[in-house]
């Protein structure tokens, strides 16, 4: 089954061609953006307006409240879902957004350790880790499985203690499981675009535009609404979107305006940072400079339809 995927680092682009090749090529857009997903998360999610969603259909937007968990074994199924759906009625799955786990959990090799779960054993390294630490479960991986620790930072303790849940249940790293994946034929015949742009000055303009917009737009109602009806805790996954923790401040009066609108400008920066690092790895991507050519026709010329 042939998918497209538009993918690269926020503000450069993406959601503005998924929409001209899908009005094109007939396709239909599926969100691979961890953040997109949740209800009230508008505009600091940069999502589709309800003008642009009118013109083309799109899936797994406004699909969670944001105090409700999403993993990304969630995403896969339903995305897995969409693409059936999609081209059973002979239309053609676009997918476009920026969370590479996302999208590689949908067109590479699903790992053949996702079934194995043991609840009271993520439960236990749960309450280690409070008790001693995350550095301290982190030791626990790495004396089992120095790549997957070598891969996943300490304080991203869910992953840890997946890698880890993955080893009780099976006597198996992680690392092996995900060796013997990659034997398997890709599920899907996939093109994907990766949008960037050759001069990072460009890129880190059009961030700095890109927020000041969404300040325009209101995104700072929008963090305060979120914030008051206590949608914005730490506890929560989609406490890690972009564009609202970094405004608390500023309602708590613990720093000026001025001042969390340049933190943000920041986080935002690192994020594509931590994007283009992600993208650029991937050696079967098609890479498009949008500072150098049109996206769109470039973009046409690689699916063989200039």
């Amino acid at each position: 089954m042939k998918i497209i995927a538009i993918v690269g680092p926020t503000a450069v682009g993406k959601t503005a061609l998924a929409l001209k090749l899908a009005k094109e090529l007939d396709g239909e857009i599926i969100s691979c953006d961890s953040m997109q997903i949740y209800k009230g998360m508008d505009i600091g999610t940069a999502k589709p307006t309800k003008e642009e969603m009118a013109t083309v259909p799109h899936h797994l937007i406004d699909i969670k409240e944001p105090n409700e968990e999403f993993s990304c074994a969630d995403y896969a199924a339903m995305a897995k879902e969409c693409i059936e759906d999609i081209i059973s009625r002979g239309k053609t799955p676009i997918f476009c957004g920026g969370t590479g786990l996302y999208l590689d959990s949908v067109i590479e090799i699903g790992s053949f350790s996702s079934g194995f779960k043991d609840e009271s054993y993520r439960a236990q390294l749960e309450a280690l880790a409070l008790e001693k630490g995350n550095k301290y479960v982190h030791n626990m991986l790495k004396e089992i499985d120095s790549q997957s620790a070598e891969e996943i930072h300490p304080n991203n303790l869910k992953r840890v203690i997946r890698a880890l849940e993955i080893y009780h249940c099976t006597g198996v790293t992680k690392t092996e499981w995900d060796k013997k994946s990659k034997e398997q034929k890709p599920p899907y015949d996939a093109t994907v675009l990766f949008l960037t742009c050759r001069d990072r000055e460009i890129l880190k303009k059009r961030i700095d535009l890109r927020v000041d917009m969404m300040l325009a737009e209101g995104l700072l109602d929008e963090a305060m609404t979120l914030y008051k009806n206590g949608m914005l805790k730490e506890e929560y996954t989609s406490y890690g979107a972009i564009g609202y923790k970094e405004l608390i401040p500023f309602f708590k009066n613990l720093a000026p305006f001025d001042e969390c609108v340049e933190r943000l400008k920041i986080s935002t920066r690192q994020y594509a940072k931590r994007q283009l690092t992600w993208f650029s790895k991937k050696e079967n991507y098609h890479t498009v400079y949008v500072d150098e050519v049109s996206p769109y026709n470039e973009a046409m010329k690689i699916l063989g339809k200039a």
